[in-house]
């Protein structure tokens, strides 16, 4: 056993680390989230219901050309656990992992979306500097380790701050979010990932298409960690 091994484990013993998902000890070469998590997550798959209900959140917007959820985000369950120590615990590491393993699940399923380039979800200033970082900047800088494809948390900018999408109706969602993006001038590639944690109406993720349909981008393929049920 080497030295850095013999520390690590000697810090796990007076620290234990524990996985972000279900609280167990992790052990070894685990990081984040343990091995029994990563593999029991409950991934939406390419078929069955839940897919299929993706099929239909952008029918209003013609260039959405795919959609494409990882996990399904259920009420108390360990992808909330997860979503939450990433939003409000201050774990960083949960958002570059999730974007790494969503990138690579894709990409081995050879469902990867052919796009110029990936780009988060901003958060208004005022929320970012609460929080002290954008969780979609980290899943989109994990998706991107994962595929090659290039990412950027700057080409968008929410120009507007808005109240909590939570307990909003689809119509009342959609009017939040009117008119609260902007794109960095000269910022056109015609094909572009959106990215983002949870879709539930999808009114943000359109929203963000909607502007960057004013400035030349022609495709779009969204991309969340999880799909919310209804």
């Amino acid at each position: 056993m080497n030295l850095k091994q013999l520390l690590r484990d000697f810090a796990d013993l007076l620290f234990p680390r524990c996985c972000e998902g279900c609280d167990r000890t992790l052990q070894g070469n685990e990081a984040t989230i343990c091995t029994l998590c990563r593999i029991s997550l409950p991934r939406i798959g390419t078929g069955g219901l839940n897919s299929e209900s993706l099929q239909f959140k952008f029918v209003n917007l013609p260039e959405v050309l795919s959609t494409h959820s990882f996990l399904l985000f259920t009420k108390r369950g360990k992808v909330q656990k997860l979503l939450h120590a990433l939003k409000y615990k201050g774990n960083k590491d949960v958002g570059l992992l999730l974007g790494q393993m969503f990138g690579q699940e894709l990409k081995a399923s050879g469902h990867l979306p052919d796009a110029e380039v990936i780009l988060s979800i901003p958060l208004h200033s005022a929320k970012r500097k609460q929080r002290g970082y954008n969780q979609s900047d980290l899943l989109a800088e994990g998706f991107s380790m994962a595929t090659g494809i290039p990412w950027s948390g700057t080409a968008l900018e929410r120009v507007k701050y808005t109240a909590t999408q939570t307990g909003k109706t689809k119509m009342e969602r959609r009017e939040n979010v009117q008119g609260v993006f902007s794109v960095k001038p000269g910022f056109a590639p015609k094909s572009v990932m959106l990215i983002d944690d949870v879709l539930t109406t999808g009114a943000t993720l359109e929203e963000c298409a909607r502007t960057l349909l004013t400035t030349g981008c022609e495709e779009f393929h969204i991309l969340t960690i999880a799909l919310a049920q209804h």
